[in-house]
C-alpha cells in the first residue's frame, strides 16, 4: 500500500519522488516531504535545501510557479489577423504570467510544447522574475562569505558561475512546472538546448516530468564547429523530449516521423512504371530505379532499401522473416514454405520464422512473401513503402543549414531563429489533426510558421499558441532601423508573411490568422486598502469596481480565463433593448456589461439557457434587482451559472 501511495503521489508531484533505502538496505522510492510541503505552500518554508540536485532559489521558484497573480489577457483586434475566424493565439507578455493565466482554459489541452529557451550564454537572459537573486542574497545563501564576512576561497566554483546557473534553473523550473499541467496525457515537450545548460535541463526535466517519462535526447549535428571555443569545439546541440505520461503516450502514439523522401521515391517509381510496355520492361524500370536510388546522397539507409518496383507498380524492400531472438522459436514457427514454382520446400531459418504458420499462410495469400528463383533460397517478407511511410525517430539529426535566406526574402530581420524544416518535422512527428502546438519562447515565431507549413502539407488543422515577452530591440540593430521596437512586432509580422507565402505556394485552405492577446494588470480596481488609506479621490475612483480604460471585450476575455474557456472560439455581439449582449461559442457564455440592464434583456438571455452568464455589478440599480435576476434564472434557466463582476 505504501508503494502504491508513493506511485500515486509521483503521478501528481513527480518532483517530490526521490530514492531511499529501507531498513534492510534495499533501494526504494520515497517521498521528499520537504519538497512536498513546499509544493503545497504559497510561502517559502524554512529548512536546508540538500536534495541531490538543488540550487539557491529552488524553493522560491516552486513558490513562484504556485503563486496566483492578479493579471489578465487583453485582446488586440487591430494587431490580429482574421480575428473572427482564427483559432490561433499570439500572447504578448512574460511567459510565466501567460502560463499561469492559461492554466484553466488550456488545462490538459496542449499536445506538443516546443520551446527554444535562452541558452544562458551570458547575453540572452531577459526574464527578470521576482525570485531572481541579487548579489547580496546570493552570497548569503551560498556561503560565498564566511562567518566573519571574508570571501570563502575554498568554494570550488567561481562567484558568478553558480549565480547564473541558479538564475537560469529557477527561471526554467517554474515555467516547466506550469507547462506540464497544460499538456494532454499523451502530450510531449521538446526543448532545444546547447552545452551550457543541457545537464541542468535534463535533471530539471527528470524532476518535473519524472524519469519514467524521458523519451530520449536528440543530438543535432549542425555541421559547423563553434569558432570561439576554449575547449572542445561543439558543433552540436540537443533536443530533449519528455512525455507527460509515457504509458499513455506509447499507447496512443507512435514515436515516429514521416520518411522525408518517401513521396519523392513513390513519385519516381510511378513515373518509371508508367512507361512499362512492349519496349520497356519491368526489369528495365527496376534497373533505372535502383540506379536513381543510389545517386540520391540525402537518402537515409532505410529509404535506400526501398529500391524495387513490383508488378503492381508498388515500391518495396525485402525484409528477413527469421526469428529475431537468440533462443529458438516454438515448433509452429518451423513449418516450411512451399515454393510456388518448383513446389518444393524452402529452407527454414535456423531459429525459425518470425511468425507462426497461420500468419505465414495468410502472408502468402496476400502476396507479402518474396521467393527466390527456386526453393534453395530462404524467402523474405515484402514491405511496401506506401504501408511504411513513417520511421522511428533516430537519436542523431544532421542539418547544418539555416533560414537566413528565407527570412531575408520575407524581409524579417532576426538573428539565429529556429529552423522551419526541423521544427515542422517535430510537429508532424508528434501531432495530428486539431492538436494544439505551443511555444512560450516564441522569438520570431518559427513554430507558428512551421505549424502552418505542416498543415498546408498534410491537410491537418493544428492550432498554435505563441507566447513572447516584448523584449526591446537594440537601437543599433538592423531590426530597429527597419522600425521594429520589440521582438513581438517581428514575430507577428513573421506569421503574417509566412502565411501569405504558404498560401501563394500551396493554395492550402488552412488557418492563417491569429488572435493577439496581451498580458496586463487585472480589469478590476484594487479595493484592498486599510481604513486610514481612504481619501475622497480614492472613494470616487472606487465607485466602479472595473477600471475605466477596460472595454467589453477586455471583460469578456477576463471572464473566459476565470471560467476556463478556450480563448479562440467564435462569438457574436448583438444589440438588445439598447444593451450589448455577447454570446460566446453558441451559448457557453453570455455576457452583458452595460449599466441598468432592463428586465426584458435579463429574461431574453435566461430563455436562451446558456451554460454561464455574466453581468457587471453596475448593471443593477440595487440589491433587489440582483435578487430578482437570480430568481429569473432559477425559473427560466436553473442550470445556468450566474456571475456578477
Amino acid at each position: 500500500m505504501v508503494s502504491h501511495n508513493v506511485a500515486r503521489l509521483g503521478e501528481i508531484f513527480p518532483n517530490c519522488i526521490t530514492e531511499g533505502v529501507d531498513r534492510n538496505g534495499n533501494r526504494r522510492l520515497s517521498v521528499n516531504l520537504d519538497v512536498l510541503r513546499q509544493m503545497l505552500s504559497e510561502d517559502i518554508l524554512e529548512g536546508e535545501e540538500a536534495y541531490e540536485f538543488t540550487w539557491v532559489g529552488k524553493k522560491a521558484s516552486i513558490v513562484e510557479a504556485n503563486r496566483p497573480i492578479r493579471k489578465t489577457l487583453r485582446p488586440d483586434i487591430a494587431e490580429s489577423k482574421h480575428w473572427d475566424t482564427t483559432e490561433n493565439l499570439y500572447i504578448e507578455g512574460d511567459n510565466l504570467d501567460a502560463l499561469k493565466l492559461l492554466q484553466e482554459s488550456y488545462l490538459n489541452a496542449v499536445k506538443l510544447i516546443y520551446i527554444d529557451p535562452p541558452y544562458n550564454t551570458g547575453h540572452d537572459f531577459v526574464y527578470p522574475d521576482s525570485f531572481i537573486m541579487d548579489n547580496e542574497e546570493y552570497a548569503n545563501g551560498t556561503g560565498y562569505f564566511d562567518a566573519d564576512g571574508n570571501v570563502n576561497f575554498s568554494r570550488e566554483n567561481s562567484e558568478t558561475a553558480g549565480k547564473y546557473h541558479s538564475d537560469w534553473c529557477s527561471m526554467i523550473y517554474a515555467r516547466l512546472m506550469l507547462a506540464r499541467s497544460l499538456l494532454t496525457d499523451d502530450g510531449v515537450i521538446l526543448i532545444n538546448m546547447d552545452e551550457n545548460e543541457i545537464s541542468n535541463l535534463q535533471k530539471i526535466c527528470t524532476e518535473v516530468f519524472g524519469e519514467a517519462n524521458d523519451l530520449g535526447t536528440i543530438v543535432w549535428d549542425k555541421r559547423n564547429p563553434k569558432g570561439d571555443a576554449r575547449g572542445v569545439s561543439y558543433q552540436h546541440e540537443y533536443i530533449v523530449a519528455y512525455a507527460k505520461r509515457r504509458a499513455v503516450f506509447t499507447e496512443k502514439c507512435k514515436m515516429q516521423r514521416p520518411k522525408k523522401n518517401a513521396e519523392t521515391i513513390l513519385k519516381k517509381a510511378a513515373q518509371l512504371f508508367s512507361g512499362v510496355g512492349d519496349t520497356y520492361s519491368l526489369e528495365d524500370a527496376n534497373n533505372e530505379f535502383s540506379s536513381w536510388i543510389r545517386m540520391q546522397n540525402d537518402f537515409s539507409g532505410g529509404e535506400r532499401a526501398y529500391n524495387k518496383i513490383d508488378e503492381n507498380g508498388d515500391v518495396y524492400r525485402p525484409v528477413s522473416m527469421a526469428w529475431p531472438n537468440k533462443k529458438k522459436a516454438p515448433e509452429d514457427y518451423f513449418v516450411p514454405l512451399i515454393h510456388p514454382v518448383t513446389g518444393k520446400a524452402c529452407p527454414v531459418p535456423d531459429r525459425g520464422w518470425r511468425n507462426p504458420s497461420a500468419t505465414m499462410r495468410k502472408m502468402m495469400e496476400e502476396g507479402r512473401i518474396l521467393f527466390g528463383k527456386d526453393e534453395t533460397t530462404i524467402p523474405n517478407s515484402k514491405y511496401l513503402l506506401k504501408d511504411n511511410m513513417y520511421e522511428n525517430i533516430p537519436s542523431l539529426l544532421y542539418f547544418g543549414g539555416s533560414d537566413t535566406e528565407m527570412l531575408a526574402q520575407m524581409n524579417i530581420p532576426f538573428d539565429t531563429p529556429k529552423v522551419v524544416s526541423i521544427c515542422k518535422e517535430q510537429i508532424k512527428s508528434f501531432t495530428g489533426d486539431n492538436d494544439i502546438v505551443m511555444d512560450f519562447f516564441s522569438g520570431s515565431a518559427t513554430t507558428a510558421h512551421a505549424t502552418m507549413q505542416a498543415n498546408a502539407e498534410d491537410g491537418a488543422a493544428r492550432r498554435f499558441i505563441m507566447v513572447q515577452v516584448p523584449e526591446r530591440i537594440a537601437e543599433n540593430s538592423e531590426a530597429y532601423r527597419r522600425g521594429y521596437r520589440d521582438i513581438c512586432q517581428i514575430g507577428k509580422d513573421r506569421i503574417r508573411r509566412a502565411g501569405e507565402k504558404i498560401d501563394a505556394e500551396t493554395n492550402a485552405d488552412i488557418d492563417y490568422g491569429f488572435r493577439v492577446l496581451k498580458v496586463d494588470e487585472s480589469n478590476m480596481n484594487d479595493v484592498y486598502y486599510a481604513a486610514g488609506d481612504y481619501t475622497q479621490d480614492l472613494l470616487s475612483m472606487l465607485e466602479s469596481n472595473i477600471k475605466s480604460d477596460r472595454t467589453d471585450l477586455d471583460l469578456l476575455f477576463g471572464c473566459l480565463l476565470e471560467w476556463g474557456l478556450p480563448l479562440s472560439l467564435p462569438y457574436t455581439s448583438e444589440k438588445m433593448e439598447g444593451c450589448t449582449v455577447h454570446t460566446y461559442n453558441h451559448g457557453d457564455l453570455i455576457a452583458c456589461f452595460d449599466e441598468d440592464i432592463p428586465d426584458l434583456v435579463i429574461r431574453t438571455v435566461a430563455k436562451r439557457q446558456p451554460r454561464r452568464v455574466v453581468f457587471r455589478d453596475a448593471g443593477f440599480k440595487g440589491d433587489p434587482s440582483k435578487i430578482n435576476v437570480g430568481e429569473v434564472f432559477k425559473m427560466l434557466a436553473p442550470d445556468t451559472r450566474v456571475k456578477v463582476i
